[in-house]
């Protein structure tokens, strides 16, 4: 009995526990834009700096800056910025290399986890979910000749880390599950199961993926 409740006890309070130590740890991180302000432009009460003004001000920066980079003038700056940062020795490889992998995920048109597949991995006769990145082209599409696709293998049950497979377009398959429940999927290592699919089919040339085929 004493067991049964040390369990229900966790149950309830370690979801709750990690909800509550991640929120206090982005709301802390985002209070530390306001060192961005002059010290004069920090609002204050009682000579203490407002916890959570940070977020407002994140807010603001990201509205500001967005809406400057979105207009012809901006973009311009924008360019002209970059080309700055680039020529910055060190600077501005580490600056080429974060934006390489930014611009597919966070840009309106981004094809970065378009889908998620089924990849036969490790090895022959196993099977995992993965995500489609994009088609293979260029140099790579041209050695291999057969059509290829690019897949995100990632690992359980922390998903920022995998492997990046290029592998014939024939041998993926197209799941009907959306993306997060594959992520959620595979975070809860498996538990977390997603409804039963109702169909699935091999990709095809195009991406996005269609479901005109058979597997």
């Amino acid at each position: 009995m004493l067991k049964k409740y040390l369990l229900a006890g966790l149950l309830v309070l370690v979801p709750l526990g990690i909800t509550v130590w991640v929120l206090h740890f982005i709301i802390s991180s985002l209070d530390q834009t306001i060192l961005l302000l002059p010290e004069a432009w920090r609002p204050r009460f009682n000579g203490d700096t407002i916890p959570g003004m940070g977020i407002i001000f994140a807010f603001l920066l990201l509205f500001v800056t967005g809406a400057i980079a979105s207009n012809v003038f901006g973009k311009q700056l924008v360019k002209a910025w970059e080309s700055i940062v680039n020529r910055i020795p060190v600077v501005g490889a580490i600056y080429k290399s974060i934006k390489q992998l930014t611009d597919p995920v966070l840009s309106e048109n981004g094809q970065a986890f378009s889908k998620a597949v089924l990849i036969e991995f490790p090895h022959p006769g196993s099977h995992t979910v993965a995500f489609l990145t994009n088609k293979v082209e260029g140099e790579v599409a041209a050695k291999l000749g057969e059509t290829q696709v690019s897949v995100y293998v990632p690992t359980t049950p922390n998903p920022t880390s995998g492997y990046m497979l290029i592998l014939p377009k024939h041998k993926v398959i197209e799941l009907d599950m959306s993306v997060d429940q594959a992520l959620k999927y595979i975070v809860s290592m498996g538990v977390a199961a997603p409804p039963i699919p109702g169909t699935t089919a091999v990709i095809t040339d195009n991406i996005p993926l269609n479901k005109n085929t058979n597997a």
